[in-house]
């Protein structure tokens, strides 16, 4: 052979030789250094699945479910995976078009990235599952369905009180980093549902399948060697009674205002009723957020919790706190009397009474004499011990708050809010220092003026009485099985004793609270059998700068020599106390402790009350504004009436569950086939909370529990 032939020789061996080598160290790069195509290899072979737990049981006192789950599906997608999807199938399916589809893989992506699963249709309908289930093989492997537990509610009842559950946005999870929460999560976004969402979420679970060569599902990987299982959340068990909560919602109806009552023993609410409510089955399920939507563009505001979020002036039911401080402070005794003519006059301009006639304490609170309170705050804003009034008043302020007026409570349903008590510094604000003297804030001492309470405090300060000078609290939840890990009900086992004041005090105050009920203003309300102690209310109030009729206020407690029940109720523009919100009052107590009404002439009257329509005019004025669907339909005017502003401030919403019920509205084809027409009637914004009853005539089952008749 020639040297050239063997020179061409050693080239070619050479060559096929690098090749071979190249071969070999891309072989082992790819089985031993790279888990790039190992992962592919595992991505279409396995498929890695969420398990989400049952979230906790929620028990009412009586060892009753009224919080439970049930499963539902969403539809999941990877974005990176929708390669070969049958879109104009699956559009059908799920009733969008193209456009929508495109949109959502688009928002999805910039929301949570290409790779990563996210919910494209949440909590699927039977039908929308059952089509898919049919053809899933067509949307694999970018689509998947996701097994998920939801709320269920076997009472229809306490929608304010349990709140809902939605999927956690960017800001929920920058607010909760590091406690495990991913996107496709659902969280509690108010009511308990919130407050206890560590105790009720429970801890996921992870299950590893294989899949075949048309990515169904076939058998778990390695019999679930690797799998993790899911660890259900803590149940809860309540101090409510959600018969009595039931009771209460249909005592309620046509009307606007709250109910609370207390466990005086224990702090635990009983009930606590906001009218108008809403259905907790609104907020689950396939159609939650269209309720949601209608819920929170309706200006009813019936996702506002009155019983927290309300602030009213307490008026009459305020005399007792004035009487008992009067007492304390030595500037009257029970027998001390002030003669009343019709009015009181200290002050040149009348304050009118009801009542004439000479009155020591107990006849005072009995008959509600303006003048007799307004003569027991004077002597203590002029108390000679103090040096001067901003110092009495401030005491006196002192003596508010300690009573649980003027601050937050504390209890464990969010966005609380703390009413007013006003000090020195709250007159100085507004007239000026030293431009102040008692006959500036004299209404203040009937409980009008610039006190603000939320009926909540009104039902504590009756525990208050009932105990005797002590207050644990107010709480919804009494226990959670395996314990308190968090540390959440701590501050409910806190009996408050912030003052001395002797038993004999109270005693006298308790026996005018007792006369309210066996002659005074209270006597129609009267329960067979029970001795109540209670004190009516009438509340002078305004609306955009409009004199209205009285707010109708009630508070009680019994029975007296062992109470059970502290209670408060109030119904907007009822008139008096004694007529509407006293009777709703008799009968819950009632209810509570016998467990039903008896006799005819009881269940007569629950009938008479349940169908009592104490709707406003102004209701009916907002009623008539609304009568043309265009308005409901109109995110302008909704945002322009400060409905929206109210509810999301009152609850504490993300600015997601707000920017999800304005695109509901937008979107609503025939939206644009309106022309809005302007509404003539000038309307300032309101800076105070004041409810107004839903429009059912547009969506009565948005707040079924709340009849309105036809206007």
């Amino acid at each position: 052979m020639s040297v050239f032939n063997q020179s061409r020789k050693s080239v070619i061996q050479l060559v096929f030789g690098g090749i071979f080598v190249v071969i070999i160290l891309q072989l082992a790069n790819l089985q031993v250094f790279s888990s790039k195509y190992k992962v592919m290899a595992d991505d279409q072979g396995k498929f890695r699945k969420v398990v989400y737990p049952d979230r906790g049981i929620v028990y009412d006192r009586k060892k009753k479910a009224i919080l439970q789950n049930q499963t539902i599906y969403d539809l999941m997608v990877v974005p990176n995976k929708v390669r070969g999807v049958d879109t104009a199938s699956l559009c059908r399916i799920l009733g969008i078009d193209t456009a929508v589809f495109n949109k959502r893989i688009v928002e999805l992506i910039i929301k949570n990235g290409r790779a990563r699963p996210s919910t494209f249709d949440a909590l699927l309908s039977d039908e929308k599952m059952a089509m898919l289930n049919e053809g899933m093989y067509k949307f694999v492997p970018g689509f998947y369905l996701q097994e998920r537990p939801v709320r269920s509610y076997p009472i229809d009842a306490g929608g304010n009180i349990l709140g809902y559950l939605s999927e956690v946005d960017t800001n929920f999870l920058k607010a909760h980093k590091g406690e495990g929460y991913q996107i496709g999560d659902y969280a509690g976004k108010t009511g308990l549902e919130r407050t206890y969402e560590k105790v009720l979420m429970g801890q996921r679970g992870i299950e590893y399948w294989k899949r075949d060569n048309k990515n169904r599902l076939t058998e778990r990987f390695e019999n679930g060697q690797y799998d993790t299982a899911a660890i259900a959340g803590d149940n809860m068990h309540l101090s409510l009674d959600i018969a009595l909560q039931e009771f209460g919602e249909t005592l309620m109806q046509n009307k606007v205002g709250a109910v609370v009552a207390i466990d005086p023993r224990t702090g635990g609410v009983l009930a606590m009723i906001s009218s108008p409510t809403f259905k907790p089955k609104y907020l689950t399920g396939a159609d939650r957020k269209k309720h949601y939507a209608e819920l929170l563009l309706n200006p009813a505001l019936p996702l506002l919790n009155r019983t927290v979020n309300a602030k009213y002036a307490p008026g009459s039911t305020f005399k007792t706190l004035q009487g008992l401080i009067g007492l304390h402070e030595g500037v009257i005794t029970p027998s001390t009397p002030f003669s009343c003519s019709g009015a009181f006059y200290g002050c040149g301009k009348p304050m009118r009474c009801l009542d004439p006639g000479v009155w020591s304490l107990k006849g005072a609170i009995t008959h509600s004499c303006n003048t007799y309170f307004a003569n027991v705050m004077q002597r203590v804003i002029n108390n000679p011990k103090y040096p001067n009034l901003d110092s009495s008043l401030n005491q006196w302020a002192r003596y508010m708050h300690a009573f649980g007026l003027g601050h937050r409570l504390g209890i464990d349903v969010p966005t609380e809010r703390s009413g007013s008590i006003p000090n020195a510094a709250t007159y100085d604000k507004i007239y000026g220092d030293g431009h102040w003297n008692f006959c500036t804030f004299r209404s203040v001492s009937i409980g009008q003026g610039e006190v603000e309470t939320t009926p909540l405090q009104v039902a504590n300060e009756m525990a208050y009485l009932a105990n005797k000078g002590w207050f644990i609290t107010p709480h919804m939840v009494d226990s959670i099985e395996g314990g308190d890990k968090f540390g959440l009900m701590d501050k409910f086992k806190e009996k408050h004793q912030p003052l001395e004041i002797s038993d004999s005090v109270f005693e006298a105050v308790h026996d005018g609270m007792q006369g309210v009920m066996d002659g005074g203003t209270g006597r129609f309300a009267q329960v067979p059998g029970i001795v109540v102690c209670g004190k009516t209310g009438t509340v002078e109030n305004a609306y955009g700068g409009v004199k209205q009729k009285d707010h109708a206020f009630f508070a009680a407690f019994a029975p007296r020599d062992n109470p059970q029940i502290a209670i408060a109720v109030i119904c907007e523009n009822a008139g008096f106390g004694s007529t509407s919100a006293a009777p709703i009052a008799s009968l819950m107590i009632e209810k509570y402790l016998r467990d039903s009404i008896a006799g005819p002439e009881r269940k007569a009257k629950v009938e008479q009350i349940a169908n009592l329509n104490l709707i406003p005019p102004r209701i009916y004025k907002e009623l008539r504004r609304m009568d043309s669907i265009r308005h409901v339909k109109d995110s302008i005017y909704q945002a322009s009436k400060g409905y929206i502003k109210i509810v999301k401030d009152s609850m504490g919403l993300d600015a997601d569950d707000e920017a999800d019920a304005m695109d509901k509205v937008k979107n609503r084809k025939d939206a644009k086939k309106e022309t809005p027409v302007k509404d003539s009637t000038p309307v300032k914004p309101k800076t105070k909370i004041e409810a107004v009853l839903p429009d059912n005539k547009v969506k009565p089952e948005a707040t079924d529990t709340t009849k309105i008749p036809e206007v």
